[in-house]
């Protein structure tokens, strides 16, 4: 059997009892993200449009010929270390550019505690996967959570980076919107000279360029 198969149908995960991991309130939640390009988001935006080919736990729909849209579905992507996050955004070219689509680093504490599918553990082999959904196929790893979402309907997933090893991050979905604050407390452009010794720093650890 390959270690990603297909996700099972909704009643069979149904009967599994799936591990819930809660994040209490005051959480902190580093996410980047972008203020430019095609699709400019904010700190606390989450993307409807999706399924987007680069993203590994997008639950959204396809539409009818197949392509990302825009939809009631949504995602924010982040982790509990900024560093973490900079090895996730920035794997396809490995080069952190702190000016192309105005990248900005936020950090946040959660204004209610979330529940996540924790996905880091047994619970993957029992669902009838493997670890291999943290590196995997990503067209693939997206139908694991359309399929964990509509049987589970919780506040999203906490997973494994594949770049960053070891180390948790999450995604949230849109139930999760009404659990950030009113503002994020540190909200900074990559390029910001406040940030240059970060940055300098994570691109030593990653091995990644910076640009």
């Amino acid at each position: 059997m390959a270690k990603l198969p297909e996700p099972p149908d909704r009643a069979a995960l149904r009967r599994l009892d799936p591990p819930v991991h809660v994040l209490p309130a005051q959480s902190w939640i580093a996410r980047v993200y972008f203020a430019g390009g095609r699709h400019p988001s904010a700190w606390n935006g989450f993307r409807d449009w999706g399924p987007s080919p680069l993203a590994r736990f997008d639950h959204h729909l396809p539409d009818a010929d197949g392509h990302p849209h825009r939809q009631a579905r949504a995602v924010l992507y982040g982790a509990p270390e900024g560093l973490t996050c900079i090895a996730e955004v920035f794997q396809q070219s490995r080069a952190i550019d702190r000016v192309r689509r105005d990248p900005f680093l936020a950090i946040f504490p959660l204004a209610r505690p979330v529940r996540l599918l924790d996905l880091t553990g047994e619970f993957a082999t029992r669902m009838g996967a493997s670890l291999a959904i943290h590196s995997g196929p990503r067209d693939r790893t997206r139908r694991w959570a359309i399929a964990l979402d509509d049987a589970y309907a919780l506040d999203g997933f906490r997973y494994l980076s594949s770049m960053h090893p070891g180390a948790i991050a999450y995604v949230l979905n849109e139930r999760a919107r009404d659990a950030l604050p009113a503002s994020p407390s540190f909200n900074r452009a990559l390029s910001d000279p406040i940030l240059t010794d970060t940055i300098d720093a994570c691109a030593a650890r990653l091995g990644y360029l910076k640009m």
